[in-house]
């Protein structure tokens, strides 16, 4: 039997849902170790959303599981309905979305919540000795579910082109967990929690590298869900 392996979307745009290379990167790299994905999303409204044009709030509202479906191809299912028992692995892509949508990390830093749904689903995965891969800013919500957790969202030196969000690094220690310096190539695997994270577009730099380093995230959490 081949090994399931359940993708959480939060949107579909790097501003206000799912970094879209960030997912097809995910869903890439699944595809070609023979694993079987699954998409899901909450059915909820994004807490805004923004013309990527412009970076600017619009004024209209849209649906986080509807936007979604627009990377998954329309192959996707409401959060809610996601079945721990019946996947190996979890794994959420970056974007606001995570930091937005799925967590409030985006208006209330470390004193975020996350999402009832998303903490339900990724506190079974980790109760059930399931691995969970997240990347880019998504860690922050491993950092707030799970005690003492380790995790990488790349630099912690603040001021820098290339690392533009290294201050959360500050923020995921804030709320208790340990931050590892890595490279936008590497994934930091926390054995004991079985969790393995990737800095992804923390970093800005060429898009193949940020491919590259998902793909290194995606094979640790392969291995740790045999």
């Amino acid at each position: 039997m081949s090994t399931k392996v359940a993708v959480v979307l939060s949107g579909c745009g790097v501003y206000d849902g799912a970094e879209v290379h960030e997912s097809s990167a995910v869903l890439t790299h699944l595809s070609r170790h023979g694993v079987q994905a699954a998409c899901f999303a909450p059915d909820k409204d994004q807490m805004h959303v923004v013309d990527h044009t412009a970076g600017s709030e619009m004024s209209e509202t849209r649906n986080v599981l509807k936007e979604s479906a627009r990377i998954a191809r329309g192959k996707i299912s409401d959060l809610a309905e996601l079945p721990a028992e019946d996947f190996d692995a979890l794994i959420l892509p970056g974007g606001f979305g995570a930091a937005k949508n799925l967590s409030t990390f985006a208006t209330q830093g470390a004193d975020m919540t996350v999402d009832p749904t998303v903490s339900d689903k990724i506190k079974a995965f980790h109760a059930a000795g399931k691995p969970i891969g997240l990347c880019c800013i998504a860690p922050v919500i491993a950092a707030k579910l799970i005690p003492g957790v380790e995790v990488t969202v790349g630099s912690d030196v603040e001021g820098t082109e290339t690392w533009p969000y290294a201050g959360t690094a500050g923020a995921i220690t804030a709320m208790g967990a340990k931050h590892v310096v890595t490279d936008v190539s590497q994934a930091h695997v926390d054995n004991s929690n079985k969790v393995v994270t990737t800095a992804a577009y923390m970093c800005e730099t060429d898009v193949h590298k940020i491919h590259d380093g998902i793909g290194v995230m995606v094979s640790e959490v392969l291995k740790l869900a045999k």
